[in-house]
């Protein structure tokens, strides 16, 4: 009995040994889509880790769907705790950045549902319809194991998807996607004119009705509230800009999409996120929180 429970132990660890790395990422994409933030989506893939590693998984046809259903069961239950945390969060709340591109620390699959944007489009959703969401239609599972996690019906599981994807569908039609090319030019161009504090020429490429959000989380000085207008946002980028004295300003991929990165004495100070339509910035965001930044 011992050597036959020692050699299933055995078989078990080799497996998931063999298998973790390849669905790591999907393991961390679901936490880090459901939660927004990076630091408790390792903490969850770390769970599912130990989960994984003990328990007998000879009956687990399908491994990836297991381990991201016991992902999402962890991640929906922080998130519904998380609810509370943010409204006691100093200012606006940012969803913490994910450096997605070549030289990323933290591979993850990369779609539209990581950028900033559509999570801040998911934060409006409830937990449940946020989790039937990104489970069926990101990941694909089956609205069983959908139902399990959530602890309802698959026809109520059905229903939160459905209504979930409608919230995105409007929200992605009133703010459409940049092209990719259109994006490297306006971000090229806005770099240029915030590093040499050219006032007129940030003027003319932030929408008259642009708003500018700055998370700082209480941990340095940021703008509690959001700033609106363009010429408004630029005054204060030119202000801000002689004060930060940056050395460099980087282009690179956070969320899957072409963005601003900010170094002060040779480490990240702020990761800035857009968004862009016909040609002009109509809203900047900008995490400036260092415990958002502290992965990077």
């Amino acid at each position: 009995m011992v050597d036959e429970r020692a050699s299933r132990d055995a078989g078990q660890a080799d497996r998931l040994g063999a298998e973790w790395e390849t669905h790591r990422p999907a393991v961390f994409g679901v936490a880090y889509r459901l939660l927004g933030s990076v630091a408790d989506a390792e903490d969850v893939a770390q769970d599912v880790w130990l989960r994984a590693a003990g328990s007998d998984l000879r009956e687990v046809d399908d491994l990836r769907a297991w381990l991201v259903t016991v992902a999402a069961r962890r991640a929906y239950d922080i998130l519904k705790s998380a609810r509370v945390r943010r409204e006691a969060y100093v200012g606006p709340w940012l969803p913490e950045p994910l450096l997605t591109g070549p030289d990323a620390s933290e591979p993850v699959l990369v779609d539209e549902s990581v950028s900033a944007a559509m999570l801040l489009v998911m934060e409006e959703l409830t937990p449940p319809e946020r989790v039937a969401f990104v489970l069926h239609d990101v990941f694909e599972l089956d609205f069983g194991r959908i139902a399990e996690v959530l602890d309802v019906s698959v026809p109520a599981a059905r229903q939160l998807a459905s209504r979930a994807r409608r919230r995105v569908a409007k929200a992605k039609q009133s703010a459409p996607r940049a092209p990719k090319a259109e994006r490297e030019r306006v971000l090229a161009t806005f770099r240029a004119a915030y590093q040499s504090g050219d006032l007129a020429g940030l003027v003319r490429l932030l929408d008259p009705d642009a708003v500018y959000v700055t998370d700082g989380g209480g941990k340095v000085s940021a703008a509690r509230k959001l700033i609106h207008g363009g010429e408004r946002i630029a005054e204060v980028m030119v202000r801000v800009g002689r004060q930060w004295q940056v050395d460099r300003i980087d282009l690179l991929e956070v969320g899957g999409e072409l963005s601003l990165v900010c170094y002060r004495h040779g480490r990240i100070y702020s990761v800035d996120t857009v968004q862009i339509t016909d040609g002009r910035i109509t809203a900047y965001r900008r995490v400036i929180n260092p415990d958002k930044l502290s992965h990077l």
